[in-house]
């Protein structure tokens, strides 16, 4: 049994970690959050210690190691802009990281992370779940076996989110990243990982709710369109009380991936665990994507995803 500590307990994505901290047989030994709504601990670890204070937290991983009840991981689940910072220091209280993604926001955090890394001795993997999720692996498959010249892709994915978005830190790109990076970092990642190394990174559509461009990769060119507006789930979807829509296109095909999220993070862990996680290098490739399409000027072009011409 491994023991955790966990780094961002009242957010959004903490309790899937902690659940599959719970599945995979190991135990949350101590949480720190800023805010104190964390009652999702009584579900799977109730007598974890939990701090609201970061000094108080520190202290409790140094008096832990000094009574050889150290800690053996750190999973990070705070706000995009801390995870460097969380990162580094669940490394140096010599643990191993597990950080959600996206695992930085720019690609020369992941420079200090990898030195970090060679002077603790210590390692970080990060949440790249889709890598996992079976209907992936299976087109990964499929694209290694084909010929011939680059595939046409249309992926969609829509996410609503309430009025709150919009007042959290999730709203605010120097913290999140934006929609591209929030959202979709682990579907740009997707795509790196079926079909290859970036040669062209359009924006056609760059709002507070909604993004959209145009990615030219080794073997496929690929229209993407991102939202977090109910309005456009499908209307067929929609009234039947869906909130969510994910959809991604090959040669005309639809790959049908809406189902088997639940257990991709428990899956993660297991594969972490086994010393099989996806590591720092593993994430750049899907940064550096994210992290150009932030700072790119957004204009309409020739391959606009069909959704993001009819956006208001």
């Amino acid at each position: 049994m491994k023991r955790f500590a966990l780094i961002g307990a009242g957010g959004y994505i903490a309790p899937r970690h902690m659940r599959s901290i719970a599945e995979t047989g190991n135990a949350l030994a101590v949480a720190y959050d800023i805010n104190d709504s964390v009652g999702i601990l009584d579900s799977h670890f109730p007598e974890a210690e939990f701090f609201t204070q970061f000094e108080e937290y520190d202290r409790y991983l140094a008096w832990a190691a000094q009574t050889g009840r150290g800690i053996d991981y750190v999973a990070v689940t705070s706000p995009n802009h801390l995870h460097v910072a969380h990162v580094g220091h669940g490394l140096r209280a010599d643990a191993d990281v597990i950080c959600e993604k996206p695992l930085v926001l720019e690609p020369h955090e992941l420079d200090e992370l990898v030195a970090l890394e060679e002077l603790t001795g210590r390692r970080v993997s990060t949440i790249l779940q889709l890598r996992l999720h079976p209907a992936i692996a299976a087109l990964k498959e499929q694209v290694s076996q084909a010929t011939g010249g680059k595939h046409e892709i249309e992926l969609t994915y829509v996410t609503s989110r309430g009025n709150w978005y919009l007042k959290s830190w999730k709203a605010d790109p120097a913290r999140s990243g934006g929609i591209a990076t929030n959202i979709g970092v682990h579907f740009f990642d997707m795509l790196h990982h079926l079909f290859g190394a970036t040669q062209e990174n359009v924006v056609h559509l760059a709002e507070p709710t909604r993004s959209a461009g145009y990615l030219e990769l080794e073997q496929a060119r690929v229209r993407w369109f991102m939202s977090l507006e109910v309005a456009d789930v499908p209307r067929i979807w929609r009234d039947q009380g869906q909130r969510t829509y994910r959809s991604i296109t090959i040669d005309g095909q639809e790959v049908e991936f809406s189902g088997g999220f639940t257990d991709l993070h428990t899956r993660s862990y297991e594969e972490i665990l086994a010393g099989r996680g996806f590591r720092l290098s593993e994430s750049r490739a899907a940064i550096e994507m994210v992290a150009q399409i932030r700072r790119a000027i957004a204009a309409p072009g020739p391959d606009m995803h069909p959704m993001a011409r009819a956006a208001p």
